[in-house]
């Protein structure tokens, strides 16, 4: 039994000897050898790195760009202060009937007649005091030019030419070579040759004016309303308070947009009841739901036998580009707001369109545009005014807003502006 118990004892050592050399053989595997080089894939790992950072760059500013693209496009009015008593209010006191007209305008033509080379304006241009609008053809022109100027630098000689002579006899006469008549000749001539040189001068002066003329300049700042001639025809000067649509030979209708107001005729028996500063509101009929504020500017003081009106010129106070020249226009003229009481003076008050007001979870809000975003603004509205809202908090009056917000924008989105 003892000998059989030792051989096993010694087959177990020999089993757990052989183990920990296995367990060695293991661990030597496992060691990491400092002294031979990194693999390629280690010496890649930056660039594996550096292309998702690149790609997603790339696809934030794809995602930007695509916003931008899908911004919708607002149209945007303004919100402005006014004084109660600019705005018109009260009962209606009569309505007439008209068209928007520009107070400033002008055929424009050119001053002599010619046939047009350069024509460098469209309808709807905008141009400058002075600024070229055409030119008309100028050979003949430019060559009288220099056929005045040659006259001109000929008459200076013969000029020259009889004061030598002069100084020249005045020697001999005094010498008793020549005789006094003689002497007066060459007088007379120097004369002479003097009011040829002015003569000269004029025609040059007469040439360069008419060459100035084929040049046609804006006569004030404004807007080209109507293009009335074609590169190649023929123009001719246009005498004034002719009719825009039928002058002939005219070469553009100049209006200054500034300065739109409403002429109407009011019949002779309520002319009356209008005075200086009668307030007023305007309704055009290409946009009836818009209320322009106005002032009665002007009462022609002569009437119209035939219709037996009287013409009553009307500033509008609000204009904006939707007005145009010529529109038809209905003018409503009110009474005038009671003067507040000396204890509660009238306070200047904030307006905005009524279609830039919304409800927006039973609220009333606007949009502001700011850097191509719209920032909700809750607002306290207090009433109607002539197609406007009177707001009582939440804007300080020059803020630009969205007009007629569409029901998906919130705020934060990014928009276009028309125009």
């Amino acid at each position: 039994m003892s000998a059989h118990a030792g051989a096993h004892d010694a087959s177990r050592l020999r089993c757990k000897i052989e183990s920990l050399s296995d367990l060695k053989g293991e661990l030597a595997s496992l060691r990491i050898d400092r002294d031979r080089p990194a693999g390629p894939r280690l010496r890649r790992w930056p660039l594996f790195f550096f292309i998702p950072v690149v790609l997603g760059l790339a696809l934030l500013y794809g995602l930007r760009f695509r916003q931008a693209l899908a911004a919708p496009e607002v149209e945007t009015v303004r919100a402005a202060v006014i004084r109660p008593s600019e705005a018109p209010a009260g009962a209606p006191i009569l309505t007439a009937s008209g068209y928007v007209v520009a107070r400033r305008k002008a055929v424009v033509s050119a001053k002599i007649q010619g046939r047009l080379a350069q024509l460098r304006v469209e309808e709807g241009s905008r141009v400058r005091q002075d600024e070229v609008i055409a030119r008309l053809e100028s050979l003949d022109y430019e060559a009288q030019v220099e056929r005045a100027r040659a006259s001109l630098q000929r008459a200076e000689a013969d000029v020259a030419e009889s004061r030598r002579q002069l100084e020249l006899a005045r020697r001999l006469t005094a010498e008793s070579v020549m005789s006094t008549d003689q002497l007066q000749t060459a007088e007379s001539r120097v004369r002479v040759n003097d009011a040829a040189v002015a003569q000269a001068k004029a025609d040059l002066g007469f040439s360069e004016a008419q060459l100035a003329n084929t040049v046609i300049r804006a006569p004030f700042t404004g807007t080209v309303v109507k293009k009335m001639a074609e590169v190649g025809e023929s123009v001719a000067p246009i005498p004034p308070g002719v009719n825009i649509s039928t002058s002939s030979g005219a070469i553009v209708a100049l209006a200054d947009l500034d300065t739109l107001e409403v002429e109407v005729d009011v019949s002779e028996s309520n002319v009356a009841k209008l005075s200086g500063d009668q307030p007023a509101e305007v309704a055009v009929e290409a946009f009836p739901d818009r209320k322009y504020r106005a002032v009665l500017r002007q009462v022609i003081p002569t009437a119209d036998r035939t219709k037996a009106t009287v013409q009553v010129k009307v500033t509008i106070l609000d204009k904006d580009e939707r007005l145009k020249p010529e529109m038809s226009a209905k003018v409503t003229f009110v009474e005038r707001a009671q003067a507040a009481a000396p204890d509660q003076p009238a306070a200047p008050v904030v307006v905005v369109a009524k279609d830039a007001v919304v409800s927006r979870d039973g609220k009333p809000v606007v949009f502001e545009v700011r850097d191509g975003k719209v920032r909700t603004r809750p607002v306290v509205p207090g009433g109607e005014r002539e197609g406007q809202v009177i707001v009582r908090d939440g804007l300080a009056g020059s803020e630009t807003l969205v007009a007629r917000p569409p029901e998906t924008l919130k705020d934060g989105d990014a928009v276009r502006v028309k125009g």
